[in-house]
């Protein structure tokens, strides 16, 4: 099922490092370092389209790993 979710972008220093997106209600999903760079900039908002991979699991495991399919930077 794809969803559509508005947050910030963060970067935790777990491990070797994890990408983050915080929802406006605190729910956190994990981005995969190998989404877009342009996503990936701590501080920085954006809605993504994406699933929720209910089959991965990271060693970070701050929260669902949220498959990106295409984002939109807010400005």
């Amino acid at each position: 099922m794809t969803i559509t979710i508005t947050g910030t972008i963060e970067r935790r220093n777990i491990g070797l490092g994890a990408w983050a997106l915080i929802t406006e209600d605190g729910v956190t999903y994990e981005i995969p370092k190998s989404s877009d760079k342009n996503l990936l900039k701590s501080g920085q908002k954006a809605t993504v389209i994406g699933k929720v991979r209910e089959d991965l699991m990271t060693t970070a495991m701050i929260g669902s790993v949220l498959e990106v399919q295409s984002f939109e930077v807010m400005t």
